[in-house]
């Protein structure tokens, strides 16, 4: 009996014949573009309330804007190997600069935490520093040890003990959101590179115990997670933030009111320039506006494990960690600092990668992004010495 067919489409696939390079500097500039405009929309109030000019904020930023381009400028010119040759320096400074924050006299306090080294007129954040320089260094001790790192628990243990220790110089400052997205890169990393999952089951364990102690001890936390699950109950103290939030979202329905045009940063919306300027965003641009941002953010993750992909694929296996972790550190920062400006996740100190103000996170994350252009270079080079050896 013969089989019966069925006919067959073929569907044009838009992507087709673009490459990961292509995307990431699409969805990088984009996020980039979109930065500069709401940093100046958001931050026009406070800057002539505080410092008597509406553009403080927005020239600042150009200002971090150059020192980023420059250093991702110097990132894509170092070979990926230097990269592994240097981990340990760059672990070992970001340890002495975690350090020299809590010290005080050289640690700035604002707000209550102890998160910025004044360098002149500008501000150093540490933190930004220290989830590139762990990325570098477990990507370097997953090379070396990836036998142990897959047959043995030790294997798991060694590098967790040291992002233990940068976790802990984090929650001193305190800075629970870089140490979550830090250990949540090292941890993906770890599993990406064929770690058991026993490991994960017992740490998910003190995780989840020790976080719940964190937040029970530590009382502005347990006001931000109890506010958090009620914010309007709280409305006019600990979710005042979360709540102005949410009337941005609403008040921006399908398209916006228009850009400049938002209410809720006309000193409603606190930290509307950083932590919250999606709230901004949404408020003058909509849900479509905002859709467009998250969908540049799927494509910047997704062609960044795209590149480590492929330098996998040749063997290139420290570049295509990096990548993998560098990835993992973007994409869990816009995770959650979407969250909380929809109220999905307690209220954290993170930046939105490419679009908040903040000088140290866009400089690092512009390094970030030459340091993956640098890989992509590699692979694209090794590319026609494997077609040649094969033929």
């Amino acid at each position: 009996m013969k089989a019966l067919s069925l006919p067959t489409f073929a569907i044009a696939n838009p992507l087709q014949g673009v490459t990961s390079r292509q995307l990431l500097l699409l969805a990088a500039g984009t996020l980039f573009c979109i930065g500069l405009v709401m940093v100046a929309s958001a931050s026009m109030g406070v800057a002539q309330k505080q410092f008597g000019g509406p553009f403080y904020f927005f020239a600042r930023h150009l200002v971090y804007m150059v020192i980023g381009f420059t250093a991702g400028l110097f990132a894509l010119r170092v070979p990926v190997d230097a990269w592994h040759r240097l981990s340990w320096l760059l672990l070992a400074a970001a340890f002495l600069l975690l350090i020299a924050v809590l010290v005080p006299g050289i640690g700035r306090r604002i707000n209550g935490s102890m998160r910025w080294i004044g360098v002149g007129p500008m501000t150093l954040q540490p933190s930004e520093f220290a989830k590139f320089a762990v990325v570098a260094f477990v990507s370097s001790y997953l090379v070396r040890r990836i036998n142990e790192v897959r047959t043995h628990w030790m294997g798991f243990l060694k590098p967790m003990l040291v992002v233990g220790l940068v976790v802990l110089l984090l929650l001193a400052e305190p800075d629970f959101g870089a140490s979550m997205v830090t250990m949540t890169a090292v941890l993906g990393m770890l599993f990406l590179a064929g770690t058991p999952l026993g490991p994960y089951a017992v740490l998910l364990s003190i995780v989840v115990i020790g976080g719940g102690l964190l937040v029970w001890l530590e009382p502005y936390r347990l006001q931000r997670v109890l506010s958090f699950t009620d914010p309007w109950a709280h409305a006019y103290d600990s979710g005042y933030q979360l709540t102005q939030s949410l009337i941005a979202f609403g008040r921006g329905e399908w398209f916006g009111v228009g850009l400049g045009k938002s209410v809720q940063k006309l000193f409603y919306l606190p930290e509307a320039h950083t932590d919250f300027v999606l709230a901004v965003f949404a408020e003058e641009f909509g849900f479509v506006g905002v859709l467009l941002l998250i969908t540049m953010f799927w494509v910047l993750v997704r062609s960044a494990l795209r590149i480590g992909q492929q330098a996998e694929l040749r063997e290139a296996f420290y570049g295509a960690y990096m990548a993998y972790g560098i990835a993992i550190i973007l994409g869990m920062q816009a995770l959650v600092n979407i969250g909380v400006n929809m109220g999905l996740f307690p209220t954290k100190g993170l930046t939105l990668p490419l679009v908040s103000y903040g000088g140290s996170s866009l400089v690092i994350v512009f390094i970030m992004l030459g340091v993956l252009l640098r890989i992509d270079s590699e692979n694209t080079a090794a590319a026609p010495a494997a077609k040649g050896g094969r033929a």
